[in-house]
């Protein structure tokens, strides 16, 4: 096992723009197999067997147990698969027992209900202030569980994919007692419907899939949106239809559960499109890589983000926000703004955006907590982030009792790309960041042992990792091998 004591890497003092040579010790052990944990901060002794020995022949065995629980079987897949089988055990009982098919559409409307509400800002913003009002004070154990919050997306798939395979059994139910023989209009008119359902279904599910979603990002919305309003109406359509079939309509509605489950989730898709406004934006060109969006519809807190959109019906983004009430502002004309987001060039959207500049663009609903928030209820974490990542990173700044922080930043040109305000304020997050600029080296440095360093040096509880899905991956799986706290948003967090 190598052992790196030392790592010699480029610092660059920001206010003297010069480069800074920094021998750094690395006294604590990088490999995720290490046992000598005797140098962990306080506050992870208590989470580490200080005497547990492994031999040669355990640490295969301890690393592909690591792989498992924190790769394969990580919180957002374990939430899914909680989702899932807790709705499969019961559709194998009632397809056994010889359901009816309304008691299949309920199970089917319910697993609906709890997959969009997942997605709903108003819901989104309770149980993230719920689960962070975690106290500080309170056990290790109860804010790591409290922080997986933003694996919701899990719970989020999981009943979806659930509320897929409850309709399949609804609609094999209601064609194998259909019969030709005795149709009628409306009958043939609810299979007809209940068909075209499933095909809306199971399209949003197939984009969905983590290589489509990310291939064809914009597909994967517009199918997800235009299909979830195209279920909600047929659905409407055929319990209308299938109560008409019963001696009284109105006593069919009430008594079925699958009508009041449509009327809230009916509510919550329209409410977000109510708030539907389009809004002026003063444009900060940072750089050709990056350009600053200010707003002044309204005020942010901390953790929040938006949604915006240069057409409504088209692809949205969401962005992470910060308050500009931190800057030293000469331009008059942002000294009335209020929040803003950092976009970088990612893609055709934010590349049109760097270059067009706009002045208007369109938002939907309210300001929804995300990933951030929950770091909240810690004392001390490490930020580590790369590039325009720093941009969520901001966000700290609107709560006056954010946790002490150091944060690790490396990006190319950060001066160069983001401009010395941005600096300025990572500097008002932690008064003497880690930047790591890669075009001074020409290639990425390895963040691991950087923030093993910073963990040890600062004491702090957790780490917090907004990057790239490689990056984050990678040092998240490296610091919960070793018994410390750290989280980052994954694709659908």
């Amino acid at each position: 096992m190598e052992d790196r004591t030392v790592v010699v890497y480029g610092e660059k003092d920001w206010k003297k723009d010069e480069i800074i040579e920094t021998r750094i010790d690395l006294s604590y052990p990088v490999s995720p197999t290490d046992s000598d944990l005797s140098s962990l901060p306080s506050p992870l002794k208590e989470k580490a067997d200080l005497e547990a020995q492994t031999t040669p022949e355990e640490e295969p065995l301890r690393k592909r147990l690591g792989f498992i629980r924190y790769t394969a079987l990580n919180v957002y897949r374990r939430l899914f698969t909680l989702a899932f089988i807790g709705n499969i055990i019961p559709l194998i009982i009632y397809l056994v027992r010889g359901a009816e098919p309304l008691d299949l559409v309920n199970a089917s409307a319910i697993n609906l209900a709890v997959c969009g509400l997942c997605r709903q800002p108003l819901v989104l913003n309770l149980l993230y202030l719920i689960f962070g009002s975690v106290p500080r004070s309170a056990p290790t154990t109860i804010k790591r569980l409290a922080c997986r919050i933003f694996h919701l997306g899990g719970v989020h798939s999981g009943t979806g994919v659930a509320s897929l395979i409850w309709y399949i059994g609804f609609a094999g139910t209601y064609t194998y007692q259909f019969n030709p023989a005795t149709a009628n209009p409306i009958s043939i008119a609810v299979l007809a419907l209940i068909y075209s359902v499933f095909a809306l279904l199971l399209s949003i599910i197939v984009v969905a899939h983590p290589n489509i979603r990310r291939k064809h990002h914009d597909v994967f919305e517009l199918v997800h949106r235009f299909a979830n309003w195209g279920i909600l109406a047929l659905f409407w359509v055929v319990i209308s239809l299938l109560g008409t079939q019963e001696p009284s309509l109105e006593k069919f509605l009430l008594n079925l559960p699958a009508f009041w489950i449509l009327i809230l989730l009916t509510v919550a898709t329209i409410h977000p499109w109510l708030l539907l406004r389009k809004v002026t934006v003063t444009p900060e060109p940072l750089s050709p890589h990056a350009i600053r969006l200010h707003f002044d519809h309204t005020t942010v807190k901390f953790g929040q983000g938006i949604q915006v959109a240069k057409h409504p019906l088209k692809d949205w983004h969401s962005f992470a926000c910060f308050p500009d009430r931190f800057d030293n502002v000469k331009d008059t004309a942002l000294e009335n703004t209020k929040f803003s987001c950092i976009v970088s060039r990612v893609g055709d959207w934010t590349k049109d955006t760097i270059v067009a500049q706009p002045t208007k663009l369109w938002k939907r609903g309210v300001p929804t907590y995300g990933f951030g928030y929950v770091f909240r209820m810690f004392s001390r974490i490490i930020v580590v982030t790369t590039g325009s990542g720093i941009g969520p990173c901001l966000s700290f700044l609107a709560d006056e009792n954010r946790p002490s922080m150091r944060v690790l930043w490396q990006t190319r040109s950060p001066l160069k790309t983001y401009g010395q305000r941005t600096l300025d304020l990572v500097s008002r997050m932690d008064q003497n960041p880690v930047i790591i600029d890669t075009s001074e080296k020409g290639k990425r440095e390895e963040m691991l042992p950087q923030v093993l360093r910073l963990v040890k040096e600062f004491d702090a509880e957790a780490v917090c990792v907004i990057s790239n899905p490689a990056v984050t991956k990678e040092v998240v799986f490296g610091l919960e091998m070793r018994g410390i706290l750290a989280y980052g948003p994954i694709f659908d967090s």
